[in-house]
């Protein structure tokens, strides 16, 4: 066996290994009956009342916002502005609340449902969200929304997959951006990233944090909104899965 070949085989066991560690933690937080979870230095509720099965499950593996969280605890530095937009059970919104500062992190969340999620963990952390529950679009105005059981599918764009439309309030994000200034942004939102990236005023953002949706929006959208920030100074530093680190050329 030549050397490539012995370390493919290293690779694959190691990925296996990894698999198998998470499964475990999962089986053996789900036997526990888990209720609380210490993720990177801040308290998440995890009760089976909490929060949706699917996204239960990936907390105990360690897998829910897995990327997210290692670029924000690596780009996040005290006193930064952060603005997160998609903010779901609030996990990343908490991290970079410790790592900012308390009350430099505005958080936006469209689902309505996710609204007691949040302010929940915010309390088992001793503070308060600066928490907005609306969408963030380019124009601002009411938008239809779809909400999904797995929380991690709900979006504004249509999917169609079993779901309920609604109607949810939005500010555009250039009056968003010129009110919190952020240094860092944070967007996960089931590809309206693709408008919201090409259309926003980013010259005073240091860094961005954007979990991509090709499998939504397509390669060639992703390809262009990646090509669109690096024409705008800002560097792709990092893709880990689908999530990018933008970092703006010194």
């Amino acid at each position: 066996m030549n050397a490539a070949m012995t370390t493919v085989s290293k690779d694959k066991r190691i990925v296996s290994l990894g698999r198998l560690r998470r499964s475990l933690r999962m089986h053996l937080f789900r036997a526990l009956d888990k209720t609380e979870l210490n993720v990177k230095g801040v308290r998440i509720g995890c009760g089976k009342d909490d929060i949706p099965k699917f996204v239960r499950s990936l907390l105990f593996k360690g897998t829910y916002e897995e990327f997210e969280c290692e670029l924000v605890e690596a780009n996040v530095r005290p006193g930064d502005h952060v603005l997160e937009v998609g903010t779901g059970i609030g996990l990343v919104s908490l991290l970079a609340t410790r790592l900012a500062g308390v009350g430099n992190v505005l958080s936006y969340e469209a689902n309505p449902t996710l609204e007691p999620v949040i302010t929940g963990n915010y309390r088992r952390n001793g503070w308060q969200p600066n928490l907005r529950m609306k969408a963030v679009t380019v124009n601002g105005g009411p938008i239809a929304f779809y909400q999904n059981d797995n929380i991690v599918s709900s979006s504004s764009i249509d999917r169609q997959l079993k779901q309920t439309e609604i109607s949810v309030e939005s500010d555009p994000i250039n009056a968003v951006i010129a009110e919190h200034a952020p240094s860092v942004l944070v967007m996960d939102v089931e590809g309206a990233e693709i408008d919201l990236l090409t259309q926003a005023d980013l010259s005073g953002v240091r860094a961005i944090i954007v979990e991509t949706h090709p499998h939504i929006v397509g390669d060639a959208s992703t390809r262009a909104l990646v090509d669109h920030l690096e024409a705008n100074g800002l560097e792709a530093r990092e893709l880990r899965h689908k999530t990018y680190l933008f970092l703006r050329r010194s």
